[in-house]
């Protein structure tokens, strides 16, 4: 693996590096016409946020959680986790950075629908290999009863509500402890009662956990209740604010 990044000294004090950070980046898809996704990003993303990326549809949202992601590849530009240069990795260096540094949660669960709750959520620990399947069923476990789940660790995802299913995606997507969980509008198939509480558990994967949290999500009333909210427009950031978010 790629060494580990030096902090930078400032006034001979440390200064912790951004989680994620996009140098200039753009990603253009090739074709007979090719298309711009997004054009000249510069974002860097630090411990215990929860940032909100709101745009139009097509403004190049989700594009660029995918590249934060290390999901796709910038055209230009560089992207660093934690310091690491990602364009210097290769595959299998990209893909062990996914599994210990972040998490990911997607508008529709994505869970397998032929294994149990508590199997699903062990998928990325199996991946990672880290831990004993003992170890792997007590972290899973663990996980889904503190997201009210214990009751259903044993279910199939079609034996669950939607919002069940979309906090089982959480479990999984914690499930190798990373500090940063990257969620792609994860409220978008839920009612309001069911998207009220997936919010709140990643409110409180913030306040309580310590953790970085990144939405793409269309809906503004969620997205004012973020501590910083990043606007997109024809896949281009054009406002970048702190708010006061809801706790």
């Amino acid at each position: 693996m790629s060494a580990a990044p030096q902090q930078t000294q400032t006034a001979g004090a440390a200064v912790a590096l951004p989680l994620i950070e996009a140098r200039n980046v753009t990603r253009i898809l090739s074709g007979v016409v090719p298309t711009t996704l997004v054009h000249d990003i510069d974002l860097a993303v630090g411990d215990n946020e929860f940032v909100a990326i709101t745009g139009p549809s097509g403004s190049g949202k989700s594009s660029l959680l995918y590249l934060l992601g290390l999901l796709d590849l910038p055209t230009s530009g560089e992207l660093l986790i934690k310091g690491h240069a990602t364009a210097r990795m290769d595959e299998e260096e990209r893909a062990f950075t996914r599994l210990t540094l972040l998490g990911f949660v997607f508008q529709f669960h994505f869970l397998l629908p032929e294994l149990t709750v508590l199997d699903n959520v062990m998928l990325p620990m199996r991946a990672l290999a880290r831990l004993s399947r003992d170890g792997m069923k007590s972290r899973a476990a663990d996980l889904l009863g503190s997201l009210g789940l214990g009751d259903h660790m044993n279910k199939r995802p079609d034996q669950l509500s939607g919002g069940q299913r979309q906090r089982v995606a959480v479990a999984r997507a914690l499930a190798n402890e990373p500090p940063v969980i990257l969620a792609d509008e994860p409220t978008g198939s839920l009612d309001s009662k069911a998207s009220e509480q997936v919010f709140q558990v990643l409110r409180d994967l913030v306040d309580k956990h310590g953790k970085t949290v990144v939405a793409v999500t269309h809906d503004v009333s969620l997205a004012a209740r973020m501590d910083r909210r990043i606007e997109l427009i024809d896949g281009a950031i054009v406002s970048d604010q702190a708010l006061k978010g809801s706790r």
